[in-house]
């Protein structure tokens, strides 16, 4: 059984049991998250798709941290100029744990 999902403008494939990352979200560790943005579900046999969502359907998660990711680096150059900037970031995001899909 699986779903996607639409959070943080990006879409994801859960399953129950899966962790990942996700753009940030309100809460705290431990902390219950419900998407209701279902675009697809599969419960193994059927699929059920969306127009744009699927009426009823929800994925329950928890949170497990609220952390940084990894250092990007921003470099910009112009060749022959001697310019050169180097800037760094770092996105937040959300590891959650998803509990249930149900329709």
């Amino acid at each position: 059984m699986y779903a996607v999902i639409r959070t943080g403008g990006k879409q994801y494939k859960v399953q129950e049991e899966q962790i990942l990352k996700v753009e940030k979200l309100d809460g705290t560790e431990g902390s219950q998250v419900e998407f209701d943005d279902v675009l697809m579900y599969s419960d193994g046999e059927t699929i059920t798709l969306g127009s744009p969502k699927v009426e009823n359907a929800a994925v329950k998660a928890h949170i497990l941290d609220q952390a940084k990711d990894t250092k990007k680096l921003v470099f910009k150059y112009k060749r022959r100029k001697g310019f050169r900037r180097m800037k760094g970031h770092r996105q937040h995001y959300t590891e959650i744990k998803i509990d249930s899909i149900s329709i």
